[in-house]
């Protein structure tokens, strides 16, 4: 009960501080109550067409064919004759929803985004939809419904295909666009017989959106390198050349038609996308029509610093870059709305051909917009805080912000339009970093005040004291209370229960001074090393050659030679992995059947090496025999399931049916087998590794028989180190039965090697983190990965089947100390203490980064670490219990005795 407990509320507190994270960090930068700012000049374009081709790369699009054609003639010659280009920058994530909340609404994706998917509106926000007469949109029911929901009236008109068309094992994804063209073609010529619709279709400040899905799925399912991702460009340019003539047609050739064709994201050659690569990142942007410049001749080099305009072969047309969110306010302009209240673009004005008032007054708007926001922002945080501890933004105050605006006023007035123009854009860019000044205002200390006690209890009273009652002051949310009290109660209850390092603390003295220093290297340097791995994998390699000679260093070689050679092997094959690439590999289906060899292989060692040591009952044995079949029938179901798609017939069924059922029973299986040690895991780890082949496409496959083979050499070796530490009454491994009862008389205190044994299980679980993948990058996990369960998009499904491929290692590590942890006769609490204790010590360590912004560290980076630590240990405190199941429990008639842990 005690362990329970104690489980229960360190999983409470790291779960709060997991949270805390969030409230922080990633809070929504949105505000409300702005007042909607518009040019009350009459805009150039009646309506307005926005083209999103969704996971388009730059390149893919600008780039010449070899005999110096171009895939996308009609776009191409929009470029170099009738309109304006440029490469669009967006954020990451590089994602559908984060790119086109960007585009449309004018800022970058609140983070909450992500628990729902990207399909829902966790917050409320304005978008050019929201502000325009009509909009009408095609396209895909991931997209177009959040605009919908988000819009104020009936004014905007969704058509979607049904969600089961974006199947990433289609036969030609391209005809989602094609769907698309046709129904905005229909529309046009059902209003010639619907007075009502063409009467709707003749107002101004109407937007059309197309939506085009093709491109990114065929690149998911294909490759952006491949025939059908290219091909389909080619259709969205013979697309966009056949509606622009209908369109004109309809609306008379009044020249009131402006168009906006980009895309919302990128996508890497691997066919993923999320992470911040340059080939996610760099979208295309080509603007035309009503109100837009034509193409400019250049001959002096342009100010890029890339050779994108030499490779493209339009360094002779004047290139334009942006945001992704300045074109929220371009197309604002352009179409005469008002520009979306939660904008943080800046209106490109070179894209523009109007006159200089024109684009004076709508960058003065642009700047206004921006700083209501800035306003608003100011005012919410000083009525939250005391006004003697108020520190406002210096460089944007009152009376600078109404004496920027005068200026600009006066100087609109006078006929100086590029003055005001140029002192309009330095507003907006005080008015952004104001508004990031107060977003994080919460996060800087703007008072300190120390204070000491002789009694802790009575330091801890008077804390929780001073905090209530300087939150209460501020009314700040019930959020603040949880975070800034909890960790009072913790560190009074670390200070008495910390009996356990005491004892440990207090057995240092007495040891040799090598030993001590070696260990404060250990715990200095290799906790530096665990950071260290987390900005280059490679790290991670050096440390296992580290841990490889460890048997050496300590003379356990001389005593047992057999184990020590398996150790030392085992950490350098699994050294291997870390320096192979996370991302950008091409799939590899003869390493997914040879991960399957590989693993009958181990498995057949392990079974021959356990059977020797205990009988085995017939029963278990034919399991084992019925589990080995299966994983040579998963080494073989990815190939075939590859091969069947890229003969474009689809998922077969049976091989469905394999898969999920492979998966619901991977933690059942392993409660049928024996509770001796070596049997029941060499049954976790065939069950394991059976979903882990149907999950692999490529080296990855080779990772859990690599790893099971080094922790299957551990547990040997730590048999070995407890006899050279003179442990009397060492169970024997060929005895220990999880299920039975643990003779509490013989739990030991901690020792100086535990810490030892906790870093190596740390150290093990941050290489199941790495190994293999980066849980930190999105674009690191190929989806080809999960087509053997499903190839219908479905973000939810397919991100739950890649975490479980991310946490199959995890349970292999956990079960492994698990099986340390009895068989030395330790305390899983005490144990574990020390395990928490490493990990929140990396936690701060990335935690005080984040605090740093004077470091070379970039805080996004620091925040995201900090959050995969604080993930890790929640995971390892939640997996804690799934492996004492899976270890003790077993389903049998007759239920085993209980183990008990101190």
């Amino acid at each position: 009960m005690r362990v329970i407990t104690f489980f229960i509320v360190g999983l409470t507190v790291h779960v709060v501080f997991f949270l805390s994270i969030f409230d922080i960090y990633f809070t929504s930068p949105l505000v409300h109550g702005m007042t909607p700012q518009s040019t009350q000049m009459n805009p150039p374009a009646s309506r307005l067409v926005l083209v999103v081709a969704d996971g388009l790369r730059a390149d893919s699009l600008f780039t010449l064919l070899p005999n110096g054609s171009s895939r996308t003639p009609y776009l191409r010659r929009v470029i170099e004759e009738n309109g304006t280009w440029g490469v669009s920058h967006t954020r990451v994530p590089t994602e559908s929803r984060p790119g086109h909340v960007a585009l449309i609404a004018g800022f970058y994706e609140d983070v909450s985004a992500v628990a729902k998917g990207w399909k829902e509106n966790p917050v409320e926000f304005d978008s050019v939809f929201n502000e325009s007469r009509h909009t009408w949109c095609w396209g895909s029911p991931d997209i177009l419904p959040m605009f919908a929901k988000g819009a104020s009236g009936d004014h905007v008109y969704t058509h979607t295909y049904p969600a089961v068309e974006e199947d990433f094992a289609s036969t030609d994804a391209s005809r989602l666009d094609s769907w698309v063209f046709t129904q905005v073609k229909s529309l046009f010529e059902s209003a010639k017989s619907n007075s009502t619709l063409k009467a709707s279709l003749l107002m101004d400040k109407n937007i059309f959106f197309l939506h085009l899905l093709g491109i990114d799925t065929n690149g998911h399912a294909h490759r952006p390198m491949s025939e059908e991702y290219l091909n389909n460009i080619g259709l969205v340019d013979k697309g966009i050349a056949e509606l622009v003539p209908v369109m004109e047609e309809f609306f008379g050739h009044d020249g009131r038609t402006a168009y906006v064709f980009t895309s919302d994201h990128g996508m890497t050659n691997w066919g993923s996308h999320g992470a911040g690569h340059p080939s996610e990142t760099l979208t295309p942007l080509v603007v035309w029509g009503a109100g837009v410049n034509v193409a400019q001749r250049v001959t002096e080099p342009q100010s890029y610093e890339d050779h994108f305009l030499q490779e493209w072969k339009l360094e002779h047309i004047r290139r334009v870059d942006v945001n992704q969110a300045d074109i929220a306010p371009l197309m604002a302009s352009l179409v005469g709305v008002p520009i979306p209240v939660n904008s943080v673009g800046v209106l490109p004005i070179l894209y523009l051909n109007n006159s200089g008032q024109f684009k004076a007054e709508s960058m003065y708007t642009n700047a206004i917009q921006v700083l209501e926001q800035f306003k608003i922002k100011m005012m919410q945080k000083k009525e939250t805080t005391l006004s003697f501890f108020f520190t406002p933004f210096q460089q944007l105050t009152e009376s600078k912000q109404a004496e920027i605006t005068h200026k600009a006023r006066i100087l609109i007035q006078l006929e100086k339009y590029n003055e005001a123009i140029s002192l309009c854009q330095s507003l907006i860019s005080l008015s952004l970093e104001g508004l990031l000044y107060y977003h994080t205002y919460d996060r800087h200390p703007h008072f300190s005040k120390q204070r000491s006690s002789r009694t802790v209890a009575k330091l801890c009273m008077c804390v929780a004291v001073m905090i209530t009652a300087f939150l209460l002051i501020q009314r700040s949310p019930v959020t603040y209370y949880i975070y800034c009290l909890l960790p009072v109660p913790v560190w009074f209850v670390v200070y008495k229960e910390s009996g356990a390092l005491k004892d440990l603390f207090r057995s240092i003295p007495s040891l040799p001074l090598w030993k001590c220093l070696g260990y404060f290297v250990l715990v200095t340097f290799g906790i530096e090393l665990l950071v260290v791995s987390f900005f280059n994998r490679a790290v991670l390699t050096v440390g296992l050659g580290v841990l490889s000679l460890w048997p050496i260093l300590t003379g356990l070689f001389t005593k047992a030679k057999f184990r020590s050679l398996s150790w030392f092997l085992g950490c350098l094959c699994l050294s291997a992995f870390p320096l192979m690439p996370v991302v950008g590999r091409e799939p590899n289906l003869h390493l997914v059947s040879g991960g399957g060899l590989l693993t009958l292989f181990t498995s057949a060692s392990f079974f021959w090496s356990s059977r020797q040591r205990t009988p085995l009952q017939f029963r278990d044995g034919r399991q084992f025999f019925a589990q080995m079949l299966l994983v040579a029938v998963c080494a073989c179901v990815p190939t075939f399931t590859h091969s069947s798609l890229q003969q474009k017939r689809g998922l077969p069924l049976l091989n469905q049916i394999i898969s999920w059922s492979t998966l619901g029973s991977s933690i059942l299986v392993p409660l049928l087998s024996s509770s001796r040690l070596f049997h029941r895991l060499l049954s976790i780890f065939l069950s394991l590794t059976s979903t882990y082949l149907l999950l692999s496409t490529g080296s990855e496959a080779l990772f859990p028989p690599v790893l099971s083979w080094l922790m299957f050499a551990w547990i040997n070796i730590e048999q070995e180190a407890l006899l050279a530490q003179g442990v009397s009454g060492r169970l024997e491994l060929s005895t220990i039965d999880f299920s039975a009862n643990i003779d509490i008389s013989k739990i030991r205190q901690l020792k100086l090697d535990d810490i030892r044994r906790s870093y190596f299980f740390v150290f093990f679980i941050i290489t199941a983190f790495f190994g293999t993948g980066n849980i930190a990058s999105i674009n690191s996990f190929d989806p080809a990965s999960v087509y053997c369960f499903l190839t219908v998009f479905n973000p939810f499904i397919m991100g739950g089947l890649m975490m479980w491929k991310v946490i199959i290692p995890f349970i292999i590590v956990m079960c492994t100390f698990e099986s340390i942890q009895v068989a030395t006769q330790l305390s899983s609490r005490s144990l574990f203490l020390i395990v928490l204790v490493i990990s929140d010590v990396m936690a701060l360590h990335f935690f005080f980064m984040v605090q740093d912004y004077g470091s070379w560290l970039d805080i996004g980076t620091s925040i995201s670490h900090y959050v995969i630590v604080m993930s890790m240990t929640i995971f390892l405190m939640l997996l804690s219990v799934v492996t004492h199941i899976l270890t003790s429990k077993r389903l049998t008639l007759c239920a085993s005795p209980k183990m008990h842990f101190p």
